[in-house]
């Protein structure tokens, strides 16, 4: 399987830690977005909105990083997603939560504090309204639960942990840490073995 992305995105990086949960062989093949690579030739044709990853898995070609990580996941009969219909539905909504009230909202951050591109003020107080509606969302779930979906990691999970592997060298730190449980549950995966490695913290 032959991945296309960069090792410092976000996305790919939630692709990279499905494939080393599930212990799936992969080649990374770099495209640089800092000389714009994503935005040209050869790669608009495997992503035609000039984002990543990508995937090409022996021809079969699929981008969308959620997508892929499903497609990873269910192609060993992993673990990461639960086999119960309901359970999978759980994860599934944790999943829907990070992209429509975590991400986005968090990359703002992002933006200001680690990339250096400036963020309106009120753009910045709007993002900080929604991560603490979703911390406490988070917060109340993990006082219940070990992981987001229930007693075991799953890609719910996975998908919150590159925004705030970045997130937490900014202020957005300050908001997690008021929400003990998400501290607890942040602290204990951002050491699993294969996310250091990942973030190159090994």
């Amino acid at each position: 399987m032959k991945i296309y992305g960069h090792p410092m995105s976000t996305c790919t990086r939630k692709v990279l830690m499905t494939l080393a949960e599930t212990h799936s062989p992969y080649e990374l093949e770099v495209v640089d977005f800092a000389t714009g690579a994503h935005k040209q030739e050869p790669h608009m044709s495997r992503q035609p909105f000039g984002q990543m990853p990508t995937l090409d898995d022996e021809g079969f070609k699929l981008y969308e990083s959620r997508a892929m990580c499903r497609y990873i996941n269910d192609k060993v009969g992993g673990p990461l997603l639960p086999k119960d219909l309901r359970e999978r539905a759980q994860a599934e909504q944790w999943i829907s939560i990070e992209a429509s009230n975590f991400s986005g909202a968090a990359m703002k951050f992002i933006f200001q504090h680690v990339f250096q591109r400036a963020q309106p003020a009120d753009v910045l107080a709007g993002a900080a309204t929604q991560l603490d509606t979703a911390l406490g969302i988070m917060e109340r779930q993990l006082a219940t639960t070990p992981y987001l979906a229930g007693d075991n990691f799953t890609i719910a999970d996975i998908c919150f942990m590159p925004y705030l592997e970045y997130a937490m060298g900014t202020p957005v730190k300050d908001a997690v840490a008021k929400h003990p449980h998400v501290a607890a549950w942040w602290a204990k995966i951002s050491e699993r073995p294969t996310w250091k490695k990942i973030v190159g913290r090994a």
